[in-house]
């Protein structure tokens, strides 16, 4: 069972936690990464391409010329797609990229990239993380106090309007619930800072 030290906001050392074996102890499956982060950034696509086809591009309506004794090649729209300014065949149309992976197999992907962490030594515990009102100095000094100077995950166990505020203008910090944590935020970011409330929030939902 990984066991964790367990900071307060002031950065000092309170104590020890263990994490749960199966969601923050078991070897990562690089491919379920993978095809994880593949579906995520294909869900970010906006699909939003578009070409015009022969019926949609201005002109046409006539032959261009008779289609028997001129010696030329028969035509029957100069929006036709071999001429210039006719239509385009194939084009990419308005379409939506996302897909979904089985339940399982997001489930493994998730625990994959929080035990990556562990491994890594990259995951910080905190007591609890709370602002009596939105400060961004406050926030940047809790960072100071663990030594995170790097791309940092701030998982909480519930939406905290204070601790989302404070955290907004600093470069690299990104704040999410334990209900929204996804492979692709784990990953990207160096560190990966928890409350002990949403340590057990994700337990109890991916355990």
């Amino acid at each position: 069972m990984p066991k964790v030290a367990l900071f307060n906001q002031s950065g000092s050392k309170v104590g020890d936690i263990d994490l749960k074996d199966s969601v923050f102890g078991i070897e990562p499956n690089k491919h379920v990464l993978f095809e994880a982060v593949i579906m995520q950034r294909a869900s970010l696509r906006q699909g939003t391409h578009k070409v015009k086809g022969r019926s949609e591009v201005a002109g046409g309506g006539r032959k261009p010329w008779r289609q028997k004794g001129t010696g030329r090649a028969r035509q029957g729209s100069i929006r036709s797609p071999q001429w210039r300014g006719g239509g385009t065949v194939f084009g990419p149309v308005p379409r939506s990229y996302s897909y979904k992976l089985p339940k399982k197999v997001r489930r493994l992907a998730i625990k994959s990239a929080l035990s990556s962490k562990v491994m890594e030594e990259n995951i910080v515990v905190l007591e609890a993380l709370a602002f009596n009102a939105p400060k961004t100095k406050e926030f940047a000094a809790v960072l100071k106090s663990l030594s995170v100077n790097t791309k940092a995950l701030v998982i909480t166990d519930g939406l905290d309007e204070n601790v989302a505020l404070s955290a907004r203008n600093l470069q690299g910090i990104t704040v999410v619930e334990a209900n929204s944590v996804n492979v692709l935020d784990v990953l990207a970011h160096d560190k990966v800072i928890m409350t002990k409330a949403a340590v057990e929030k994700v337990e109890e939902v991916l355990g």
